[in-house]
């Protein structure tokens, strides 16, 4: 029971962003105090704990909290029902961030790579003032990388996917999620990962 106790359970602010990933104890003790509930991955459908015990008392998988009186399916994802703050720690411009930005897609032919397929396109080459920011740098396979060369991807004949920017990304800023990463855990992640559309 200790064990169980100890998972983790990734807690969502009242919008719906990750903020935190918390341990099933605490994440009951928000559920009992009515300043959380429980969050079903498979239909978004919320639930405080006497609901909770209802839906999931007859499922026999997955990990469980077992009493003399009930038995009921471990939470992994809450949200707040009153807090709606937010971590607004700057995006770090990493090689590794663009990589997520552009989901591993070509921005030339919008074809889908392995990482090792893939380098990083000055937009605007660096030989012709082009600078090294999240406006100038996308993902470009090797291809298309050596078809555009040193020149503007109009003048190359190419067109970007979308322009490229800074992205906004909510989910995981200042939310430390490591190995403990639940597969439940990856549509609140993903689905909310961009703030805003890209758009030309």
């Amino acid at each position: 029971m200790e064990m169980v106790l100890s998972e983790k359970v990734l807690v969502l602010n009242r919008s719906w962003v990750a903020i935190n990933v918390s341990t099933v104890r605490r994440a009951l003790t928000l559920v009992f105090q009515n300043s959380a509930r429980i969050v079903s991955p498979s239909d978004y459908s919320t639930y405080d704990f006497e609901a909770w015990v209802e839906a999931t008392q007859a499922a026999k998988e997955g990990k469980r909290i077992r009493s003399a009186n009930f038995s009921v399916a471990v939470p992994e994802v809450i949200v707040l029902t009153a807090f709606n703050g937010r971590f607004t720690k700057e995006v770090k411009f990493s090689r590794r961030n663009i990589f997520e930005r552009d989901g591993n897609l070509c921005q030339y032919c919008g074809k889908k790579f392995d990482r090792g397929e893939l380098t990083l396109d000055h937009v605007v080459p660096r030989s012709r003032g082009g600078s090294g920011t999240w406006e100038n740098i996308v993902l470009a396979c090797l291809d298309c990388n050596i078809r555009k060369g040193d020149k503007l991807p109009q003048e190359a004949h190419m067109r970007l996917l979308r322009k490229p920017v800074k992205p906004a990304w909510a989910t995981r800023v200042g939310v430390k999620i490591g190995r403990q990463r639940k597969q439940s855990w990856e549509r609140f992640l993903e689905e909310a990962y961009w703030d805003v559309e890209l758009k030309e």
